[in-house]
């Protein structure tokens, strides 16, 4: 089993460039909002979508998008795009509403 992991570890270092590096840190920025809605939902005690959670959408999604466009991958921009579209969209709604703003008196 060792075997294993240090082979893949030597691809993986081999491989590794500041490209990768990028969409490392876009997955893992993306990957954050569900720990954030988690723990948000979870002092709630019930399903809420806390304001980080569509930030981080926002930003996971741009650095994917710049690492999708530097490798070329018309599949992942394409997605890419339309989740970004829809993060600001939903950041919009919620500035409209006022729900980004601390309560008064607080």
């Amino acid at each position: 089993m060792s075997e294993i992991i240090a082979a893949w570890w030597e691809r993986f270092a081999a491989n590794l460039s500041w490209l990768v590096v990028l969409g490392l840190v876009g997955q893992a920025v993306f990957m954050m909002r569900f720990v954030v809605q988690w723990i948000a939902s979870e002092r709630a005690g019930r399903s809420v979508m806390p304001v980080a959670f569509w930030w981080l959408s926002l930003a996971g999604a741009g650095l994917l998008f710049a690492y999708a466009v530097a490798i070329a991958d018309p599949v992942f921009i394409v997605g890419q795009s339309l989740g970004f579209i829809i993060y600001t969209r939903n950041l919009v709604l919620i500035r409209r509403s006022g729900r980004d703003r601390p309560a008064s008196g607080a």
